[in-house]
């Protein structure tokens, strides 16, 4: 499947306009900063929140990693300003914001790729194809040992390491690999740490495991990548194939900012600072950046505050 970016075109956001005062910058800025959600998109948050604390240490900003799902159920809660989301926000949860009253803005920031990877010392993969993918993850797989996918593979058992469900790399690998969303088989190391699965990969010799390819570029010595073949050849997870969206697992990454916490100053010097930053920040912690044309349209939307969700497949039904 080939990646297209998000054009933030004016026709691609549902929403109204969301008219606020502005903040002003005359005094000085304080108070929190509440951002959870995806542990992908966590690196380049943490990377702004440290960079933007050194110029404002009144303001407090906090990143968490519950992954975008469990980001996703305190946002629609209204508990944080921020989620860090490695998908499009799920129709379920549309309807969750909806029934609280939490209306949001969403924001492409990157773009990564899914990397699937195996210890470095596994000299008899040198590729895998999404249909073997499907094998191993799937439900019903029937593949326990390396054998049961090829018999010229060791009768080994297959050592898997996974993000959790709460995780938006979990729901768009099984989306993408499996077929729908959620499905997968659950006889596997699973966690929303990202560490913890390259730990798991890295010390065990017959594993397979996958994560974000911003966190693979950063750690690429302790694992290796496989290159992966939807059908017309195997595609290797390059800067520049995930940037060009030929590599089969490539995303597109976004925060979504609360709009009742757009009147607050520190929150849009925050989300000001993330969007004229993020371009050089997600090269620096691993990540492929937007277009500049993207970054100012992006810039734009939030200064205009367009409302809603210009990728979610699906609509909140009707209350």
């Amino acid at each position: 499947m080939k990646f297209k970016l998000l054009s933030l075109s004016a026709g691609m956001f549902a929403g109204v306009a969301l008219c606020l005062p502005g903040t002003g910058n005359s005094a000085p800025i304080n108070g929190p900063v509440k951002v959870d959600g995806s542990s992908t998109v966590f690196p380049i948050s943490e990377a702004v929140a440290e960079d933007f604390g050194a110029t404002h240490k009144s303001v407090r900003v906090t990143v968490g990693t519950s992954g975008t799902g469990g980001g996703f159920k305190k946002f629609c809660a209204g508990e944080i300003d921020i989620n860090n989301a490695s998908r499009p926000i799920r129709s379920t949860e549309l309807e969750q914001c909806q029934k609280n009253k939490v209306q949001f803005i969403e924001l492409p920031v990157a773009i990564d790729g899914l990397t699937v990877v195996v210890h470095p010392s596994n000299s008899f993969l040198t590729k895998l194809s999404l249909k073997e993918l499907k094998q191993i993850w799937e439900p019903a797989s029937k593949i326990k040992v390396w054998a049961d996918l090829s018999p010229s593979y060791p009768k080994e058992k297959i050592a898997l390491f996974g993000p959790g469900p709460d995780s938006g790399t979990f729901d768009y690998f099984t989306e993408e690999v499996v077929g729908k969303a959620k499905s997968s088989r659950t006889d596997y190391t699973a966690s929303e740490d990202d560490n913890m699965l390259l730990k798991g990969v890295a010390t065990s010799r017959f594993a397979l495991g996958y994560f974000g390819h911003g966190y693979y570029m950063a750690n690429q010595k302790k694992i290796k990548a496989l290159p992966l073949d939807s059908g017309n050849g195997a595609i290797e997870p390059t800067d520049d194939n995930v940037a060009k969206g030929i590599y089969p697992l490539s995303r597109q990454l976004y925060i979504y900012v609360n709009a009742s916490a757009t009147g607050k100053p520190q929150v849009d010097a925050f989300v000001s600072y993330f969007l004229g930053s993020v371009k050089s920040l997600s090269k620096e912690t691993g990540y492929l950046p937007l277009s500049d044309e993207n970054y100012r349209l992006a810039t734009e939307r939030y200064s205009k505050k367009v409302l809603g969700s210009a990728t979610a497949k699906n609509k909140p039904s009707k209350s």
